[in-house]
């Protein structure tokens, strides 16, 4: 080479020379590598891909989703994008702001339940009743989370009338309150605080409630369900899930027993009652609804499912109420959320408990003696006309 040295103008030219074939012999080699490497890749792949017949093996198939029943949200009034949401008047859906407003004149606080009679009580109670009273406790907890959980996530998001987010956004400070109320309930009955730790995690650790939780937890994360059927589901959540465990605290008031449990939940009934009227309004403002025979399996799903509760799981023979009553009760609260829904009742049963048909009457003593559940803020419900002074009104 260095013979040649004169026709390639040094040393330093021959120098680069030799680097420029070294680094194309790399690159070459480089590639050749590559290109052996995904020819071996090939290979692989088709040997797993393909069975010894030939056809692409099972392994890799694409699996193809089932379709996504998408709701005709742009057929949908309460669902269909709406830019004047953001403002409250005028008001559009009259009805729907009527439920509101009586949701407001409605609040209350913990504050204003009196529990200072209930320890005595439940000291003397059996265990049995208070095993019963502590877990329906334990359920109450956990379940307005739930409830609140489908509020946020799922009804608040997709309705996009005005008047049904100012309902919505109530519902969510008093379940808050529901909730603040039965936490409260079970830290002045439960000393031990093993136990009582593990009725606030009841939803984990005990298996009766986890399956009433896992039911409605499943129609908030079901991407497939129409907004009619998740509304259906949530009325009987509110109308059924709750009708048996509230009919087994009165059944206690009967018995003149725990004046703090029972004014709580006849305030709490009260509200989880127009809770379920509401979804009932919601529903029939839909253009969508679901078939009859879907809402009475939604129905029937959870009449079974508060029947095993209240009769097997949790029976209310613990408290000396008969558990085939209890049955014929929440297939008559079904009934009503059927005919309330437009559909025909299922079960045909009537009220075994004729206390549940007087709870209201029976609130109505003197005020000043005790509170009652009927109560509401004064003027909240009153019409602009009717909010003047005068010495017509009847004492």
């Amino acid at each position: 080479i260095e013979g040649k040295s004169c026709f390639l103008g040094g040393t330093k030219d021959i120098r680069a020379l030799i680097l420029f074939w070294c680094g194309r012999v790399r690159n070459t080699a480089k590639m050749s590598l590559a290109a052996r490497d995904m020819n071996v890749i090939n290979k692989l792949k088709n040997k797993e891909n393909h069975a010894p017949d030939g056809s692409i093996s099972d392994s890799v198939k694409v699996e193809k989703k089932p379709a996504r029943r998408s709701a005709p949200v742009e057929d949908e009034p309460l669902l269909r994008e709406n830019p004047r949401r953001f403002v409250i008047f005028p008001i559009e859906y009259e009805d729907i702001w009527r439920m509101y407003k009586k949701a407001e004149a409605s609040f209350w606080t913990v504050e204003e339940v009196d529990l200072a009679k209930d320890l005595p009580h439940w000291e003397s109670l059996k265990p049995d009743e208070r095993h019963f009273i502590s877990h329906i406790l334990a359920f109450f907890a956990a379940s307005d989370g739930i409830v609140n959980e489908n509020l946020v996530e799922r009804f608040s998001q997709e309705v996009q009338v005005t008047e049904a987010r100012c309902f919505y956004g109530f519902q969510v400070a008093i379940e808050n309150v529901h909730s603040e109320m039965y936490s409260l309930l079970i830290d002045t009955y439960i000393k031990d605080p093993a136990e009582r730790e593990q009725l606030f995690n009841a939803i984990e650790t005990m298996p009766c409630i986890k399956r009433k939780a896992d039911w409605a937890l499943r129609w908030i994360g079901d991407r497939n369900a129409s907004f009619g059927e998740r509304v259906v589901a949530f009325a009987a959540v509110e109308g059924i899930f709750f009708s048996g465990s509230f009919a087994s605290i009165f059944w206690l008031k009967k018995r003149g027993l725990m004046p703090g449990l029972t004014f709580s939940n006849e305030l709490i009934s009260r509200d989880e009652g127009l809770h379920t009227d509401f979804a009932c309004l919601m529903f029939s403002h839909l253009v969508h609804k679901p078939s009859a025979e879907r809402v009475k399996q939604i129905v029937c799903d959870a009449v079974v499912i508060e029947q095993e509760f209240l009769t097997e799981a949790l029976p209310v023979a613990l408290i000396g109420m008969n558990c085939e009553l209890m049955k014929r009760y929440i297939e008559f609260v079904a009934d009503r959320l059927l005919v309330e829904l437009g559909c025909e009742k299922v079960y045909n049963s009537e009220n075994p408990f004729d206390f549940m048909e007087h709870i209201s009457l029976e609130g109505k003593t003197n005020f000043f003696e005790k509170k009652v559940g009927e109560y509401q803020k004064a003027g909240v419900m009153a019409k602009k006309e009717e909010q003047v002074f005068t010495l017509d009104a009847d004492f």
